[in-house]
C-alpha cells in the first residue's frame, strides 16, 4: 500500500515524497482513513511506528478541505496536547514539515521559556496549536488563547499524561473546548490501560479502536538483555561496555535528575563525551544537548523518563536502563527509543538486587523472560528465580516475669478487693 491510496490531498503527498516517505506504517494505514472520515479514534501502537504522522497527515487534510467560516479572526482550529516539551517540539516540526504546501500557521507552546513572545504570536492568529497542558492553561488564564472554535483535538502519549498527573489539567482544557460530538477527538498512546479506556469514554464519541500491536508488547527488533550487577559497580560496567564495544550513540536512563547529572559527570571523567537532559535543565540546554547527541558530537545522553519523551532518533542503536523504572510501562517507553522506523536495536538493563521486584513486574507486563547476562569481573546478584529461600526466624518464648515483693503485695491487695466486690454483688436469677 502507498500513501497515494489513502485519499490524502496532492499537497500532502508532495510533502511526503520530498521527505522520502512512500509507504504508510500499519498504524497509519488504519488511522488515516478513519480520521479522514471524521471519526474519533483511539489508537495504540508500539513506540516509533509512526503515530505522529498517523494523526498529523489526516488532520492537515481535513482542515484544508473545510476552510474556516470566521473571516474576522483566526481561531485555533486544531489543538494537539503532548506531555513534554521535547515531544511538543517534535510534533510541531512534523506539522510544519507535512503542511509545508498548505496555508496554515502552526505554533508550539510549552513552559521553561518566556511567555511574552508566545502571547504576541497567539494574538496574530494560529490555525494549529501544539502545547503542553501547563503552559496552555497559563495562556487560557491570561485569556491570550481562545479554544472555543477547536475542530480537532489530539491527545498524544495519553498514557504518559495520566502517569504525570495531567488529568486535572486535561479536564480544565476540555471545559474550554466544544463538546464531544461537536469536535473530532483523536487519542493516541503507546499502551492501553484501563485508565486510558475510561478517559476515552468521557472524551470520545463512538471512536474507532485501532491497536496494531499486542497490548504493552515491546518492539520485535529490540534485543533485550539484563546484566545482574551490584549497585556500586554499575557505572564501571557501563563505562566498560561503551568503550569495549565502541558504542558511539547510547541513550542512558536514570530514575532521578540528580542521578542523571552525577552519572553524566562520571562518564565524562571516564573520557566519554556525555550530556544530561532532565526537567531542571533550561529548554535551550536540552535542545542543544539533543542536537549534539544526534550529530555525534556527544556520545552518551543520560536522561530521565520525562525529558526523554519525544526523542525521535531513527537509528539509535543502544538504550541502557542504568536504573529500572518503578512503573513497568515506562520500560516499554524507554526501550522504544531504539529499533524505530524498521531498524534494529539493543536495550540493556543494569539490575541490582534491590531492583529484582521491578524486573519481575516488567517481565509480567511484556509477557516474556528477558535474557540474563553476566559480565566477567563484575559481581552479579542472584536472579529472581534462584534467590535462596529465607529461613524462618525462631523467636524464643519470653521467661515469666518476676514481680517484686512490693508488686506481689499490691497484686494480692487488688485480688482481695476484687474478690470482696464480687461477693457483694447480688446474684442474677437464671432466665
Amino acid at each position: 500500500m502507498s500513501f497515494d491510496s489513502l485519499g490524502l490531498s496532492a499537497e500532502i503527498l508532495r510533502a511526503l515524497k520530498s521527505q522520502g516517505y512512500n509507504n504508510p506504517t500499519p498504524i497509519q494505514q488504519q488511522a488515516i482513513p478513519a480520521v479522514l472520515q471524521g471519526r474519533d479514534v483511539l489508537g495504540a501502537a508500539q513506540t516509533g511506528t509512526g503515530k505522529t504522522a498517523g494523526f498529523t497527515l489526516p488532520l492537515l487534510d481535513n482542515l484544508s478541505r473545510q476552510p474556516t467560516t470566521n473571516k474576522k479572526r483566526r481561531p485555533v482550529r486544531a489543538l494537539i496536547l503532548t506531555p513534554t516539551r521535547e515531544l511538543a517540539a517534535q510534533v510541531g516540526d512534523s506539522v510544519k514539515t507535512y503542511g509545508r504546501n498548505l496555508p496554515f500557521t502552526t505554533m508550539t507552546v510549552f513552559g521553561g521559556v518566556k511567555i511574552n513572545p508566545q502571547i504576541e504570536k497567539l494574538r496574530r492568529g494560529i490555525d494549529i496549536l501544539v502545547a503542553t497542558p501547563g503552559r496552555l492553561l497559563d495562556h487560557a488564564q491570561q485569556r491570550t488563547v481562545d479554544l472555543s472554535a477547536v475542530e480537532i483535538l489530539v491527545l498524544d502519549e495519553a498514557d504518559r499524561m495520566l502517569d504525570m498527573g495531567f488529568i486535572r489539567d486535561i479536564r480544565k482544557i476540555l471545559a474550554l473546548l466544544p463538546a464531544p460530538g461537536k469536535r473530532q477527538t483523536l487519542m493516541f498512546s503507546a499502551t492501553f490501560s484501563q485508565d486510558i479506556k475510561a478517559l476515552s469514554r468521557q472524551m470520545l464519541d463512538n471512536p474507532k479502536l485501532i491497536e496494531v500491536a499486542a497490548q504493552n508488547k515491546t518492539a520485535d527488533k529490540i534485543k533485550q538483555k539484563v546484566h545482574l550487577v551490584n549497585k556500586g559497580q554499575k557505572r564501571g560496567l557501563l563505562s566498560q561496555m561503551i568503550s569495549d564495544n565502541n558504542w558511539n550513540q547510547v541513550l542512558v536512563f536514570t530514575r532521578t535528575k540528580h542521578g542523571a547529572n552525577k552519572l553524566a559527570e562520571q562518564l565524562d571523567k571516564d573520557g566519554l563525551q556525555t550530556a544530561a537532559i532532565h526537567g531542571n535543565k533550561s529548554q535551550g540546554a536540552r535542545t542543544r544537548a539533543l542536537a549534539e547527541f544526534k550529530n555525534g558530537k556527544t556520545r552518551v545522553l543520560v536522561a530521565t523518563d520525562i525529558a526523554a519523551r519525544g526523542l525521535d532518533i531513527d537509528q539509535l542503536p543502544h538504550v541502557v536502563n542504568y536504573e529500572l523504572p518503578n512503573i513497568p510501562e515506562d520500560y516499554v517507553h524507554r526501550i522504544g527509543r531504539t529499533a524505530r522506523a524498521g531498524h534494529s536495536g539493543e536495550a540493556i538493563s543494569l539490575v541490582s538486587a534491590d531492583e529484582l521486584g521491578f524486573l519481575r513486574d516488567i517481565e509480567r507486563l511484556v509477557k516474556q523472560s528477558i535474557e540474563r547476562v553476566e559480565e566477567q569481573g563484575f559481581s552479579s546478584t542472584p536472579s529472581p528465580e534462584k534467590q535462596p529461600a529465607k529461613k524462618p526466624v525462631k523467636f524464643k518464648k519470653p521467661a515469666p516475669r518476676r514481680d517484686s515483693g512490693r508488686n506481689r503485695q499490691a497484686n494480692n491487695s487488688s485480688k482481695q478487693a476484687n474478690g470482696s466486690s464480687r461477693q457483694q454483688q447480688p446474684r442474677r436469677r437464671a432466665a
